[in-house]
């Protein structure tokens, strides 16, 4: 998949996760997400955790394990998983700070209309609020 070609919505969140432990943060916005998916159809969104190319050979092993840990099939599908540098992943998109979560708002065209870190909050929730209901 080429992203954000893959993308689904007219807008997109994508939430870009850099280590394991980084699910809880992504876990706590679904809720949120579901919601407004539900309500807007032209929302989607997206887990993308980011793994060093150093650990492709293991891609298998590593996507086998988090199918059988994730086991939703929606869940599943929205989870794209990028193996390779992930600086050329970061830099591009301001990413300084890979010890928390990165959320993008993007359009379907690849524009980003809006970016936020961390778990849920209900500040940066309204303000992503604010955003989608301008777009």
């Amino acid at each position: 998949m080429t992203l954000p070609d893959a993308f689904a919505g007219s807008r997109n969140l994508a939430i870009v996760a850099f280590r394991r432990e980084h699910q809880q943060l992504v876990d706590s916005w679904v809720p949120w997400l579901d919601a407004r998916a539900g309500d807007e159809r032209a929302l989607a969104f997206y887990e993308l955790p980011t793994i060093a190319r150093i650990w492709a050979p293991m891609r298998p092993f590593i996507d086998g394990g988090m199918a059988r840990a994730i086991r939703d099939p929606v869940v599943l599908r929205r989870t794209l998983t990028i193996y390779g540098d992930v600086r050329a992943l970061t830099e591009p998109l301001g990413i300084a700070d890979r010890s928390t979560i990165a959320l993008f708002l993007v359009d379907g065209s690849g524009v980003v209309l809006w970016s936020g870190k961390g778990g849920f909050d209900e500040e940066v929730a309204a303000d992503l609020e604010r955003v989608l209901h301008l777009y």
